[in-house]
């Protein structure tokens, strides 16, 4: 199992935050662009009946995406994102009086949590095979 990359995109569909960890096929796009289509597709997924998905996403009441992009094989994706936006984005974005939450996330100790608590869950692995 591994993650591959997270993706935080504001109700208005904004890239907040990107961070990969074991991705191992660039796109040879640039990252906005690559942003716009994930977005894109996230709509298109909200839109249709389908039976499964390889992408996790958890959507907050007011409308930011968590998206983390992991192995087929992985488990607990949805009790990490859980984790990520209470114990990572809630305590250093949206308790931090300096940061506006429309704008992007440049804070290091929230990339600094976010990285910990990435590596130190089950979900992730060092090396992919």
């Amino acid at each position: 199992m591994t993650v591959h990359d997270i993706y935080i995109f504001n109700k208005s569909g904004n890239l907040l935050y990107y961070h990969e960890w074991n991705r191992l096929k660039q796109t040879g796009m640039t990252r906005e662009e690559e942003a716009k289509l994930m977005y894109g597709m996230l709509f298109l997924l909200n839109h249709l009946s389908i039976k499964f998905l390889l992408l996790i996403q958890r959507k907050s009441l007011t409308g930011l995406k968590f998206v983390l992009n992991t192995d087929i094989h992985a488990q607990g994706v949805r009790e990490l994102l859980q984790q990520i936006y209470n114990q990572v984005y809630v305590e250093y974005v949206v308790k931090n009086p300096l940061l506006s939450l429309s704008d992007p996330i440049e804070s290091e100790i929230f990339k600094t949590k976010l990285d910990s608590l990435i590596k130190q869950s089950p979900v992730f692995l060092s090396k992919v095979s």
